[in-house]
């Protein structure tokens, strides 16, 4: 569920657009977006979007840490309400990848980061393991980080970005071989996790690579929106 929205089915057309108004948002400095704004009401397939789409459905309010304009909390509200029945339809199961459970828990890190405290709770979150992002084969690694590239979030606290700031040149590969593949997806979730790790060499040229990237990925929304937080969250390829 967290890894991808398939074909052009109703869930890839509501991922769609609620990564269109997350981008929006980001470049507009956040303004008065709520993800409870932009998703159907009461329909099943607003809890599958915001579980592929993970934390990245609340990246606006990283940038004032809290829901924007919403000065009377219904937005703040509404979003736990809607983000609670994502975590609660759709957890992880026994066999999950790490990816979905890595997704799972970054939801539920933004969650805590930029709602309001849930007076209902939320669900408990699984364990998730970290060694594979020290372990795995720098193909593999690209593969998993390319698709968790919305816990490249600032305010998460998440113990992956200090687990991948020992693999930059790994991801710095895997960036190069997804340009070259012309996987635009690929390539924009890997450059925005090396847009806010340390030492990155200058020999990538990150900043063109981004913006070659979002010319060549057509009007794909989730590479715009992987190509805006790098560029909104730590001034790359912009």
């Amino acid at each position: 569920m967290a890894e991808q929205a398939q074909g052009t089915s109703p869930l890839s057309a509501v991922v769609a657009d609620v990564a269109q108004a997350v981008a929006l948002a980001l470049r507009g400095g956040g303004g008065s977006y709520a993800l409870s704004r932009v998703l159907p009401q009461g329909e099943a397939v607003a809890s599958a979007a915001i579980r592929v789409l993970g934390a990245d459905v609340l990246a606006p309010y990283a940038l004032d840490r809290g829901p924007a304009h919403d000065t009377d909390g219904t937005a703040g509200t509404a979003d736990q309400a809607l983000v609670r029945a994502a975590l609660t339809a759709y957890p992880p199961g026994a066999d999950a990848s790490e990816v979905s459970v890595w997704s799972y828990r970054g939801l539920a890190a933004a969650a805590r980061a930029f709602l309001p405290a849930d007076a209902d709770g939320r669900p408990p979150e699984p364990p998730a393991a970290t060694q594979w992002a020290a372990t795995d084969a720098w193909p593999r690694l690209a593969h998993r980080v390319s698709q968790l590239a919305s816990l490249s979030l600032p305010g998460l606290d998440t113990p992956l970005a200090g687990c991948l700031a020992e693999r930059t040149d790994d991801l710095a590969r895997g960036f190069v071989r997804a340009v070259r593949r012309r996987d635009w997806l690929q390539a924009a979730g890997l450059g925005r996790w090396l847009a806010g790790l340390p030492d990155v060499p200058d020999s990538l040229g990150l900043d063109s690579g981004l913006v070659f990237v979002r010319q060549m990925s057509g009007d794909d929304p989730r590479v715009a929106l992987h190509i805006t937080a790098a560029a909104r969250f730590h001034g790359r390829g912009s």
